[in-house]
């Protein structure tokens, strides 16, 4: 029986790219096999609208969006027991494509589309706003802020452009972090902290290089006060995620986490402003069902993550077992 698809577009994902892979998308899927029914979307709110209408109708919501609107929309779709979500990349960084193994070529992905699989995923929720990768405050506030407005001709280059901006006024700030509240609280003088949901953002940047996306934790990073130079020379290791093997990178894990700050700050996840510091993060376990690569669904967790073996030699320890673990990692 052939799949029935509500394609949900926003036009300007990706400085136009959205707009301009729709045609092809379409008949890529119509050639597929797919019956699809096309809607672009005004802004977040009439995207969780159309979702929810398509899910009543018995469709597949497919995004062809950045990261952001895939967000909102698997939070709309834990309303509609039985709804499915397919992804299409058509922003900028497209992580979450990236991470489960879909073509980072909207044509190739639609073959996940037609022939992929079902499977559970978590998502992550900021005082009650859904989101799907990572959310992440301080440092990361003035990059995505500066990174929003830069110029679209930047490509997936945007992050980098904003962490290098922000990085020549950045002063420490002091971070607050409990995990699963009322739990263990750290305090730390630094750059960042993230609730990662998923191993990358940005771009390609793999924050938190053993995170998965349906283990039911955050893995909340935290980048400690180093100088502006030897923190510069570390941010190529974040694409590669060997930055956690750094004395100044600390990974915790917990179902939820409170973070604080001594100034105000504006969290950022997958790239828009999602809550105000004091903020509380939740990974909401198996919230959506998300169509995926077989490769994905069937494998192990350490399948799942091509660098997962690599980042738990890194952190010396096993994955923690109990939902508030916390572990300083060690230099290599």
């Amino acid at each position: 029986m052939a799949r029935r698809v509500c394609l949900i577009v926003n036009p300007a994902a990706g400085g136009g790219r959205a707009a301009r892979a729709r045609p092809g998308v379409e008949r890529a899927l119509d050639g597929l096999g797919v019956r699809v029914r096309t809607v672009a979307t005004r802004d977040i709110d009439h995207a969780r609208e159309l979702a929810a209408q398509a899910a009543g109708a018995d469709e597949i919501v497919v995004t062809l969006s950045g990261d952001g609107l895939i967000g909102a929309v698997a939070g709309a779709l834990r309303a509609h027991p039985g709804a499915v979500l397919g992804v299409l990349p058509g922003g900028r960084g497209n992580d979450l494509v990236r991470v489960l193994g879909i073509s980072p070529d909207p044509l190739q992905a639609c073959e996940v589309i037609a022939h992929g699989v079902e499977h559970a995923l978590d998502l992550g929720e900021a005082d009650g706003r859904p989101f799907i990768g990572i959310a992440s405050v301080g440092f990361d506030s003035e990059a995505n802020r500066i990174a929003n407005g830069a110029p679209s001709r930047l490509g997936n280059l945007v992050y980098a452009y904003g962490a290098l901006r922000a990085l020549l006024h950045w002063r420490a700030a002091s971070f607050e972090v409990e995990l699963d509240p009322p739990g263990p609280t750290h305090r730390f003088r630094g750059y960042t902290i993230a609730a990662a949901n998923s191993r990358a953002y940005g771009g390609g940047m793999h924050l938190a290089p053993a995170a998965l996306l349906d283990d039911g934790l955050l893995d909340v990073v935290a980048i400690e006060h180093v100088g502006r130079l030897r923190f510069l020379a570390s941010l190529p290791r974040v694409f590669r995620g060997t930055h956690v093997q750094l004395p100044t990178v600390r990974v915790l894990h917990a179902a939820e986490v409170r973070i604080a700050a001594d100034r105000p700050f504006t969290m950022f996840a997958d790239g828009d402003p999602i809550a105000e510091l004091p903020v509380r993060v939740r990974a909401i376990p198996a919230a959506v069902r998300v169509l995926v690569p077989a490769a994905f669904a069937a494998g192990s967790a350490a399948a799942r993550s091509s660098d997962w073996d690599a980042a738990r030699s890194a952190s010396a320890a096993p994955r923690p077992g109990s939902p508030s673990a916390a572990r300083s990692v060690p230099a290599p």
